[in-house]
């Protein structure tokens, strides 16, 4: 019995992890994620054209520069802060803290680095 492969039309689910140029996983979804290969779902950068034509089981590495997957590093999202402007239950490295602008729009930052009294916030992603 032949497998069905990956095109239009078809439903799809994966699961995939996200690591940096060094190898440390950043994000990870173990549980599949399901949607119809070729509808409106994005996928970022050019996983679309990477799992056309696989099957079940298939594993597919792809490596995106920054332009193609969350953006390059902006500057404007990162600042520190006196970690005694912080409130505890996000005085760690790595915890999420929500803010938002002016506008009422929200954003996810995270707590990137603690050091000598000061906190670094940021919001781009890992």
């Amino acid at each position: 019995m032949s497998k069905e492969i990956v095109q239009p039309g078809k439903y799809v689910s994966i699961s995939y992890t996200i690591r940096d140029q060094d190898g440390n996983v950043v994000e990870q979804h173990d549980l599949p994620i399901g949607f119809v290969y070729g509808s409106d779902t994005e996928l970022i950068g050019g996983m679309d054209k990477a799992i056309a034509g696989k099957k079940a089981g298939d594993e597919v590495e792809v490596e995106l520069p920054p332009q193609e997957a969350f953006g390059e590093h902006d500057p404007e999202l990162t600042f520190t802060d006196d970690l005694d402007n912080v409130p505890p239950q996000f005085r760690h490295v790595g915890a999420e803290v929500q803010m938002q602008n002016e506008a009422g729009e929200t954003k996810t930052f995270f707590i990137a680095k603690i050091e000598d009294g000061k906190v670094s916030i940021d919001g781009n992603h890992p």
